[in-house]
């Protein structure tokens, strides 16, 4: 006699096959929620990072732009107080009366030009680098924080 072969396929379980699978599904759910909650997470620290970046942007323009105006209007008093030192100057060479005495006022003028220059280049070197720090300090603070965060 032949006999006949069993072509049905048996799963892993033992459940019957219109049993229901509760433990794929409430596994399965529990990883996208787990994804979900991170991703959420991850979403509001980048956004939260994002403003923090772009209020220190925003400071650190501020900072240099009010700096920029500072160091112009420094140099526009210089400016003006260099062109006052030169017309009194110009004044006073009017009076002189020999060549001796030209000579005397010309070195004297040259040597308080020269004072004079040197320490409005110190004032100006100061504030530029005073800027510098306001506007640099900051950001370099952020981004440490910012780094720090990240890791």
């Amino acid at each position: 006699m032949i006999a006949i072969m069993d072509t049905t396929t048996r799963t892993a379980s033992s459940k019957p096959a219109g049993a229901p699978m509760s433990a794929a599904p409430q596994t399965a759910r529990g990883t996208v929620e787990k994804g979900t909650a991170q991703a959420k997470e991850t979403l509001e620290k980048m956004s939260a990072a994002t403003s923090e970046a772009t209020d220190l942007i925003k400071t650190g323009y501020s900072t240099a732009v009010k700096g920029a105006q500072d160091y112009n209007n420094k140099l526009l008093q210089f400016a003006q107080a260099n062109t006052n030192v030169g017309f009194d100057f110009a004044q006073r060479l009017l009076g002189v009366k020999s060549p001796s005495e030209f000579m005397e006022l010309a070195a004297e003028h040259a040597r308080k030009q020269f004072e004079t220059l040197t320490e409005q280049a110190k004032e100006l070197t100061a504030l530029g680098q005073k800027v510098t720090l306001m506007t640099t300090e900051p950001l370099k603070a952020g981004v440490t924080k910012s780094l720090g965060h990240a890791a």
